[in-house]
């Protein structure tokens, strides 16, 4: 079977887009310009802190915490007390932090600003993931992330369990409705990117979104490796796994199940036998974990 994509190294922690996005948001913060810091608390002062979780979830992007203070005063140590993908229980502590106490308050709000969200992003993939255990089924993500957040959102829904889709939009081929509208059809849509690929030379991944039966068996006629099922009913899914099922080799073509998916539904939507399901909630509307950065001149 042709996979989408396999689950990222939990340990490939996307050193680069971090950077690029932590200098950003210490910009707009202005941190290094902190009045009431820099007025308040006396220059020289060293302290420590914690980052505590409030509630229950999934830990991730531990690693952003030292990326930012590589950026805002190397001289803070910053010690992880659990690793991605662990989970939290309210009052358990994060990371350990000591430094510059001027340091530690200008930056609080980018490293938790950071971890709230990935480790909110990971724990409702984690939920997902849970709710369709024991089927052979795997949750993805998709391109709804926030500009220029995606390589850490997608980084969080490894961190929970989840697998990624595509990162952008040179990274495989996905016919989606609008293409499909303006190419005149499935079948000509899917002609059309094989010309292409043909003529500038490449090998891409195609996958065509349908959105009903006929449409999945135009798809599957022409041997597409994966194909969306988009909104599609219960048992239309179904009788789109049945029609794969009578082809030879059934498992050359992945199922993919997606559109409006929730964690009441996502269960009836494994059962069908479709391969994937992508969920674009984790990383459009995962609730934002609640922590805290607590600290001590003592």
């Amino acid at each position: 079977m042709v996979l989408l994509n396999q689950k990222r190294d939990s340990g490939a922690f996307p050193y680069p887009a971090a950077e690029r996005v932590i200098a950003s948001a210490l910009a707009e913060d202005a941190a290094a310009d902190d009045v009431t810091t820099r007025w308040s608390v006396p220059e020289g002062l060293m302290a420590r802190a914690e980052v505590v979780t409030r509630q229950h979830g999934i830990a991730a992007g531990l690693p952003a915490v030292a990326a930012v203070f590589d950026q805002v005063d190397q001289q803070v140590e910053v010690k992880e007390l659990v690793t991605d993908g662990s989970p939290l229980r309210p009052g358990d502590a994060l990371l350990r932090l000591a430094g510059p106490a001027r340091s530690l308050i200008s930056a609080e709000r980018t490293v938790l600003n950071l971890l709230q969200r990935m480790c909110g992003i990971a724990t409702l993939t984690d939920r997902y993931v849970q709710a369709v255990a024991g089927l052979p089924v795997r949750v993805l993500d998709t391109r709804k992330t926030a500009p220029g957040l995606r390589a850490l959102d997608k980084y969080a829904v490894t961190a929970g369990g989840g697998h990624n889709l595509r990162l952008n939009l040179a990274a495989m081929v996905l016919l989606k409705e609008n293409h499909i509208t303006a190419a005149g059809g499935v079948g000509a849509a899917i002609a059309a990117v094989r010309r292409g690929m043909a003529r500038e030379a490449r090998d891409v991944l195609i996958e065509v979104e349908v959105q009903t039966v006929a449409q999945a068996e135009e798809a599957l006629d022409a041997r597409v490796p994966c194909i969306m099922l988009d909104n599609m009913s219960l048992p239309d899914m179904a009788r789109v796994v049945h029609l794969r099922e009578a082809l030879t080799p059934a498992a050359d073509v992945v199922l993919e199940a997606s559109g409006t998916i929730t964690l009441d539904t996502v269960r009836a939507v494994a059962a069908t036998g479709v391969d994937v399901i992508s969920v674009g909630a984790l990383t459009h509307s995962a609730p934002a974990v609640d922590l805290s950065m607590l600290l001590s001149t003592t």
